[in-house]
């Protein structure tokens, strides 16, 4: 398997990222540790069927990962490996600005 798509990954982090639920769902993960729709809809105003949906949408973009739990529960723990690769293409995409917009700034003077 080769490296990843930089912006196909980033794109799949920012769609997830974009919905403020989520970005909630993953700052209870972030704090709280693994858990589960129940779990977290018990910490958040949001219902276990959003939560549930939310979660999927993370698992799509790698951010959370499945683990079975005791009792056939599903737990979500956080996955920074796309994190990381979003923030590798915002790096390229700064880097890429940086030399334009120091030209232009020497230009402007």
């Amino acid at each position: 398997m080769g490296k990843p798509d930089l912006e196909a990954v980033a794109q799949e982090v920012f769609t997830a990222l974009a919905d403020p639920s989520r970005r909630e769902i993953l700052a209870a993960l972030a704090a709280g540790g693994p858990a589960t729709a129940t779990d977290l809809a018990g910490r958040l105003p949001i219902s276990r069927q959003a939560i549930a949906k939310h979660l999927t949408l993370l698992a799509d973009a790698g951010l959370v990962v499945a683990e079975q739990g005791e009792r056939r529960r599903v737990r979500y723990r956080l996955d920074s490996a796309p994190m990381k690769v979003a923030q590798q293409f915002l790096a390229v995409l700064a880097r890429d600005w940086d030399g334009p917009l120091a030209a232009l700034e020497e230009h402007l003077r």
